[in-house]
């Protein structure tokens, strides 16, 4: 009896589950990870392959909207697969799987510049796998959002209602997760508070993303330009260690300046990019004439470590209408406390829009806050910064 079955018949279940295809050359991940699928009522494993290959030759007849990638396999690795799945099937959802060595954060972040939707960091063996309830849950959370988003996405194209689907960036409850996080509705046609930009010249670039942020951050600084030689710039972007620090090493890259993870006690320059580093939460603060980084090991803040509200909130303490900041795609509403207070302090906060987003879930919750100067598609944002920071009229 299929998945699909078994799910139909469950109480309360929907009848038209998300379909997953599980790939993994561990027969143990495989069983797991596809039992934690079918326990989800809005959830269905339709395959599971032990390499990349088969999965390619099932794609098709098995019509997957979200496939859960390993990278290490034999015969066919995740990368080599992952393009060629990509090919077959236009809409599909690669969530990447890999354990958090520096060779697997590198293939994982060049899977996500080849069309990957997401990567899960994955314990280093099969029972740290058995036992982890953070890698279950994030990996159903992204498998939730981010299959919700395809199905409303192809909708959308089809000019059909589609089925009925729970709203992008609300995480669905499982029996080992957290609580269901509120986000807000979205609707192409919701109209948004829009508030004036401040009419100081910005003295820092402030920047929180999730899902979807590392190609959305890439494209950012290939668009700003040379006008963040003004200021300097602070990225929270959710990942594990590890991730931060080749993100860093790729956006100095696209930004053509000095990017790092931040380091405690480092004073910020012009000019300068600072990562928040993985497991960590970067905060600022004043040290005499100064403005210095502070890293804290504190619990996580809205489920994520590091957390972009502790950030924003930071930078506005110091900065306040001098702070501009940009909300980027991402799964729940990190950073909408933040923006509510650069709002107060009568600051600039431009937020992307849901088209362009993976997921609009932080943008959308900073949109709604009606504390935002602009509502964006991501290649215009790149601009509207540029000229921000120069001085010049929005």
């Amino acid at each position: 009896m299929s998945a699909i079955q078994r799910n139909s018949g469950t109480a309360g279940a929907v009848t038209n589950p998300i379909r997953v295809m599980v790939v993994d050359d561990s027969v143990v991940i495989r069983g797991l990870v596809g039992r934690w699928i079918d326990e989800e009522p809005n959830l269905a494993v339709v395959a599971s392959h032990r390499n990349g290959r088969l999965a390619v030759e099932d794609v098709i007849r098995s019509n997957p909207d979200v496939v859960i990638l390993d990278i290490e396999m034999p015969d066919m690795d995740g990368l080599t697969a992952l393009p060629l799945l990509l090919e077959k099937k236009r809409d599909l959802v690669v969530v990447v799987a890999s354990t958090l060595t520096r060779r697997n954060a590198e293939i994982s972040l060049k899977a996500l510049s080849l069309g990957a939707a997401d990567y899960v960091p994955k314990p280093e063996n099969n029972s740290g796998v058995t036992t982890s309830v953070d890698f279950r849950r994030e990996l159903v959370d992204k498998v939730v959002n981010l299959g919700q988003r395809a199905r409303s996405r192809a909708a959308g194209r089809s000019g059909t209602g589609g089925i009925a689907m729970p709203t992008a960036g609300v995480r669905m409850p499982m029996a080992t997760s957290r609580p269901a996080e509120p986000a807000p509705a979205r609707s192409k046609s919701a109209s948004f508070t829009i508030r004036s930009y401040s009419m100081v010249k910005p003295r820092i670039l402030a920047i929180g993303s999730s899902t979807g942020g590392p190609q959305a951050l890439n494209t950012l600084f290939g668009e700003i330009g040379s006008a963040i030689g003004q200021v300097p710039v602070v990225i929270t972007q959710h990942m594990p260690p590890t991730f931060t620090a080749i993100l860093a090493e790729h956006l100095s890259k696209s930004a053509g300046r000095q990017a790092a993870e931040g380091k405690d006690g480092e004073v910020l320059q012009p000019g300068r990019i600072y990562v928040a580093p993985g497991g960590r939460h970067m905060v600022l603060a004043k040290q005499g004439g100064d403005v210095v980084i502070r890293l804290q090991d504190g619990p996580p803040i809205n489920f994520c470590k590091p957390a972009v509200d502790p950030l924003f909130k930071t930078v506005v303490d110091i900065y306040g209408n001098a702070t501009l900041a940009v909300v980027l795609t991402g799964m729940g509403s990190d950073g909408a406390e933040g923006v509510s207070a650069i709002g107060r302090a009568g600051g600039s906060v431009i937020a992307q829009d849901e088209e362009s987003s993976v997921v609009w879930g932080m943008p959308g919750a900073a949109a709604h806050t009606g504390m935002c100067s602009d509502v964006l598609p991501l290649p215009e944002i790149g601009r509207k910064v540029s000229r921000v920071l120069l001085g010049g009229r929005p």
